[in-house]
């Protein structure tokens, strides 16, 4: 599932927001969070502030299947 989606489609919808409420709080325009989000164009620091903006944690790591070690 691409990012985009998660975001649109399930935090947003899970937190009752808008894109523009979401803008709102990382104090960007809807414009500019949109064209972001639809070119799946988001930093790992992005997605923080994103999760931080819904009341969420990101948490984005690898897990080593034969040692479950996260990376």
């Amino acid at each position: 599932m691409r990012m985009a989606t998660k975001i649109k489609k399930m935090i947003l919808a899970a937190r009752d927001m808008t894109i523009g409420d979401l803008a709102e709080k990382l104090e960007t325009t809807p414009q500019n969070i949109t064209a972001k989000i639809n070119r799946d164009n988001l930093s790992e620091n992005d997605l923080h502030q994103i999760a931080e903006a819904c009341n969420a944690t990101y948490e984005g790591f690898f897990t080593l299947n034969d040692s479950n070690k996260q990376i």
